[in-house]
């Protein structure tokens, strides 16, 4: 059979995360239109007659202000050593920026095998599509992909053309089998999702998700406490919110989102703490498994 591994990559925001989702056919990874939603390398797996993919969505390419940036860009340079082919996407509704250029450049000096996605055409005018696609043909990639990884047009044919940029393989994953993530890292990342698209511009960057504790009940009840985990003082009302509203509204979406992933009635105990700059800290990084790479 055909098998192997595909990063997909592009700047922030451009849809990498909806595109992966999209192609395994289920959520496996969350969304927002912040950036920097994506803090892991995660896998969801393609299946289909006679192929597997194993996607690889990855953190937003991006200039590092922060030792976490820095921590990011790596696990997207590292990612690409290890696959087989590339989905480097862009934003039909946005010009080709220096981001997306120096993207290029960096996949054009490792020599992968790439194809290029203009995402968003379901939100792009026919004119912004076209313009991205004849400035996106300047770079020395053989294929160009116009699509939607929201509604699904055009993903099918991308699919097919990745097929066939694999080498014969082993099946890596049984067939049911749609992400290889931690149960604890999809849960504190669920909870996280509900947030992003709530607070101030600032604070998602500032925002990470701690599971505590998560334990089953006999009577199938589950258990699950985790800590918000933000840098400043100033930063934990506003995660709270006025009266706790943000913590409730935010909290309920989350725990009817796990109920309906983990199949059984949750109980979620979300507390806000505090941990001053953890973005800059190696050592704060590390406990919040952002290992260095």
């Amino acid at each position: 059979m055909k098998s192997g591994f595909v990063a997909v990559v592009g700047r922030p925001n451009v849809g990498k995360s909806t595109l992966v989702n999209q192609m395994v056919g289920t959520k496996v990874t969350i969304t927002s239109s912040r950036p920097q939603t994506t803090r892991n390398a995660i896998r969801g797996v393609v299946n289909g007659d006679g192929f597997q993919i194993v996607m690889v969505d990855t953190p937003g390419l991006h200039k590092p202000r922060t030792e976490l940036g820095s921590r990011l860009n790596s696990v997207v340079y590292g990612t690409l050593a290890d696959s087989d082919a590339v989905i480097f996407v862009i934003d039909a509704t946005m010009p080709v920026g220096p981001g997306d250029r120096l993207i290029a450049e960096r996949l054009i000096e490792s020599g992968a095998d790439v194809v290029v996605a203009v995402n968003k055409v379901d939100a792009a005018t026919r004119v912004q599509t076209v313009s991205q696609l004849v400035e996106a043909a300047e770079w020395p990639f053989e294929h160009y992909f116009p699509l939607s990884a929201l509604t699904g047009d055009g993903v099918d044919e991308i699919v097919l053309e990745m097929v066939t940029r694999l080498p014969e393989g082993p099946q890596y994953y049984p067939e049911d089998m749609l992400t290889d993530q931690p149960e604890a890292l999809v849960i504190a990342e669920i909870i996280r999702e509900k947030f992003l698209d709530r607070l101030r511009d600032e604070l998602p960057h500032a925002l990470v998700v701690r599971l505590e504790d998560l334990e089953q009940r006999e009577d199938g009840m589950i258990d699950i406490s985790a800590d918000l985990i933000v840098e400043r003082e100033s930063q934990k009302g506003i995660v709270i919110g006025k009266g706790a509203s943000l913590l409730k509204t935010a909290g309920t979406e989350a725990r009817m989102e796990l109920e309906s992933i983990l199949g059984d009635r949750v109980n979620l105990d979300l507390r806000v703490v505090v941990e001053k700059d953890w973005q800059r800290h190696p050592q704060l990084l590390d406990r919040l498994g952002f290992e260095e790479l």
